[in-house]
C-alpha cells in the first residue's frame, strides 16, 4: 500500500523513527477499512517522494498499533501528526489537501 519512501511505521520502530529520529517525521495514522484515509494515502505517497531527504513520512495503523494512537489521544483517523526533536507540533485530522498539508512541513522544516 505505501509507496517507497513511505515507512511503515509500528511499536516496534516508533521509538527509534519517529521520536529519536534523525529529521523531523510526518506519521499518518490510518486504517484499512477507513475510506477517507484511501483517499489520503496517493497524497502522503507524494508528499514523502518529494521531502525524502528532509523529512520521515510513516504509515501507522491504528487497529495494529492501538497504544500508539492512543498515547497520542488519535480520536479520528485520518489524522496526521508532525513530529520534530520528538515532540508533536502540528496535527491535522481528515483528508487534506497537499498544499495544506506542504504548507505545515513547510513551516516545520
Amino acid at each position: 500500500m505505501a509507496g517507497e519512501n513511505v515507512v511503515t511505521v509500528s511499536e516496534d520502530n516508533f521509538e527509534s523513527q519517529v521520536v529519536k529520529g534523525n529529521q523531523p517525521a510526518l506519521v499518518d495514522f490510518w486504517a484499512d477499512w477507513c475510506q477517507p484515509c484511501k483517499m489520503l494515502a496517493p497524497i502522503v505517497e507524494e508528499l514523502a517522494d518529494e521531502y525524502k531527504d528532509k523529512v520521515l513520512v510513516g504509515k501507522l495503523n491504528v487497529d495494529d498499533n492501538p497504544s500508539i494512537a492512543t498515547q497520542f489521544g488519535i480520536r479520528g483517523i485520518p489524522t496526521l501528526l508532525l513530529f520534530k526533536d520528538g515532540q508533536v507540533v502540528q496535527q491535522m485530522v481528515g483528508v487534506k489537501s497537499k498544499a495544506e498539508i506542504k504548507k505545515l512541513i513547510d513551516d516545520m522544516v
